[in-house]
């Protein structure tokens, strides 16, 4: 079996198609957004057969699309959440190959990631100031209290503290929390931002946290360490991305007892359980899901988490659901050996 990832192997199903006696393929999608398109010219340069350079084969309108070496030949074709294999078949996610991912619908499978739960966990994060469990969720308070004694916050102990970790650029919805920041400001919460990206969300962030330095911590750029240490202190983890394939940082949150507030889409919606009454009363509820590409659904969503976390009992079950939920790499293994099987 030859098992390859994204665009830039996008070729070796298309090649592999070619020969007898050949390996079974896997293709599998992380970002569809990232194609690998080249001009037509780059067929003879690359000395490519002529028999893959046709509409169902390598061309894509007049152009050389690797991902379509992978999504037309490759035996099977899965990408990282279950929710995103359904999302990339329409028009909204499919970049214009969603008719081909719907031919396919049979051969595709959504596969969750994993992550490092050694890495990533409050039992064992050699980065944090203080390691904590579930039964000990009160030593939680230690790595709040560390982090706005480091970014000169108010030491209150029961004031919601929110993070957000991430790129920022439009995809990861850094558009709709600036919407939602001059409301925020107004209300009696703290916000932790660590990330990098568009020059003009930076500096439309950075006037807000000179304007509010005691409310909002801005750093800029990435530095592993604090990613680890905002996700063990802060109370609620912000990730209002417009699409995310499979996403990391809700799982990493909820590691933590962190509680993730995700869009409804891709890996977010499939790792993320809505705090509805139902599912509050069965005890299921990890974060909250809000559904609309909008700065008032997310304000919504926070107005949601503020009016849930006053209920001390409520949030420490949904921080304990959260942290014993299982995000290893061993469910994920697991599906891709029986797909294995299955070629």
């Amino acid at each position: 079996i030859v098992h390859c990832n994204d665009w830039q192997a996008g070729l070796v199903p298309a090649l592999l198609s070619l020969e007898t006696n050949r390996p079974a393929t896997i293709f599998t999608i992380h970002n569809l957004a990232y194609q690998g398109l080249f001009p037509a010219s780059q067929v003879d340069t690359l000395n490519l057969p002529g028999k893959l350079w046709h509409p169902d084969g390598l061309e894509f309108n007049h152009m050389l699309s690797f991902i379509k070496g992978g999504l037309a030949f490759a035996d099977r074709i899965t990408t990282v959440s279950p929710t995103y294999a359904a999302e990339i078949q329409t028009p909204a996610f499919g970049y214009g190959l969603e008719g081909l991912l719907q031919y396919r619908a049979n051969a595709l499978t959504g596969i969750i990631n994993g992550i490092d739960t050694e890495l990533w966990g409050a039992e064992t994060d050699k980065y944090i100031k203080k390691t904590f469990t579930v039964t000990r969720l009160v030593d939680k308070k230690i790595n709040k209290a560390e982090l706005q004694q480091r970014f000169g916050l108010p030491a209150e102990e029961r004031i919601p503290m929110f993070a957000l970790i991430s790129r920022l650029v439009e995809q990861k919805g850094i558009d709709l929390l600036l919407d939602c920041l001059p409301e925020m400001m107004a209300m009696k919460l703290q916000l932790v931002l660590l990330g990098a990206g568009d020059k003009v969300f930076e500096q439309r962030l950075q006037a807000v946290a000179e304007a509010h330095p005691d409310k909002f911590a801005l750093t800029l750029g990435y530095d592993e360490a604090l990613a680890h240490q905002i996700e063990a202190g802060a109370d609620i983890f912000l990730m209002p991305s417009k699409f995310e394939p499979c996403g990391l940082n809700q799982m990493y949150s909820q590691r933590y007892g962190t509680i993730p507030i995700v869009r409804k889409t891709g890996g977010l919606a499939d790792t993320v359980v809505d705090a509805t009454l139902e599912n509050v009363a069965d005890k299921t509820a990890s974060g909250i899901v809000f559904g609309d590409i909008s700065s008032g659904s997310l304000m919504e969503a926070i107005k949601r988490v503020l009016w849930i976390y006053q209920d001390q009992k409520v949030w420490a079950q949904m921080q304990a659901t959260a942290m014993k939920k299982d995000f290893s790499w061993r469910n994920s293994a697991e599906q891709y050996l029986r797909l294995y099987d299955e070629l």
